[in-house]
Formats: C-alpha cells, sequence, structure tokens
C-alpha cells in the first residue's frame, strides 16, 4: 500500500508555482532535429489518448493540444496522484523553409512524432555559372 502522506510535498508545491500545476501543466517535452531532407519534432504524451491529440497548423505556428485524464468511475480511489493532468499545449514556429501542406503526425509508445518535409526552395542546388564576353562594347553573360 501506498503512503498518503509525503514529507516532501512544500517542495513540490513550491515547484509547481515555477514550473506549472497538475491544472496547468508545465511543459509538453519534445526534441526537433533535423534528418535528410526532413524535419522532425517529438513530443513526450505518455498515458494521452491518441483521440484528444490536436495538431493544427496556422501560417508558420504549429499548435500541439493534448489532454490527459485521470481514471474515473465508482470504484476508482485516488491513492496517489503525481503525474501531471489536464491540457497540455505547445507552439512551435516553424520556418519559411518547410512544407508544412505535408506534415504527418504518428502516436506510438507515447510519443508524438511530426514529420515535416524540407520545402523544395530550401535545398541546395546548383547553379550555373555564366562568363563575361565583350561584344559591341557591352558585357553580355555567355554560359559556361
Amino acid at each position: 500500500m501506498l503512503m498518503r502522506t509525503d514529507p516532501f510535498r512544500e517542495i513540490d508545491r513550491i515547484a509547481e508555482q515555477f514550473f506549472g500545476t497538475t491544472a496547468r501543466p508545465a511543459v509538453m517535452h519534445l526534441d526537433a532535429y533535423r534528418d535528410g531532407d526532413h524535419f522532425y519534432a517529438a513530443f513526450d504524451l505518455p498515458g494521452v489518448d491518441p483521440d484528444s491529440i490536436d495538431c493544427t497548423v496556422e501560417r508558420n505556428v504549429l499548435t500541439v493540444r493534448a489532454e490527459r485524464r485521470r481514471p474515473t468511475g465508482d470504484n476508482v480511489e485516488l491513492v496517489a496522484a503525481e503525474r501531471p493532468m489536464g491540457t497540455f499545449t505547445r507552439q512551435l514556429f516553424l520556418g519559411d523553409t518547410l512544407d508544412t501542406d505535408r506534415l504527418e503526425a504518428g502516436y506510438d509508445n507515447g510519443v508524438l512524432t511530426l514529420r515535416i518535409p524540407i520545402a523544395e526552395r530550401a535545398k541546395p542546388r546548383r547553379i550555373a555559372v555564366n562568363t563575361t564576353a565583350e561584344s559591341n562594347g557591352h558585357r553580355q553573360l555567355t554560359t559556361a
């Protein structure tokens, strides 16, 4: 059986003031990285019902919302409540170099992973180098 008293509760209460509360969780942790022609953002959302996850993109702002609820029922007795509950929200400002029209999202093992392709206009490309030649007093560009 779990103890119902916690000698460190006052420390937890102070930490909640700075980092968030169960009613207003502080953060939705993420890793963001580029791999080849794609940008990835992975959000830790353990225990979240996939149906509660909402991802939207407006202009270049990606918003992720998810909700974690406590178990409810006639026979449920809450013995300890340390995990943050409620609605989690995180916004990312995406650069113009990402193709947000082709964004893909997947949820597996408590991690929401977004995969965003790098826009074609942002990929490195080879530029032809032209040379100049004098003709009738005017400089003309010719392809080398």
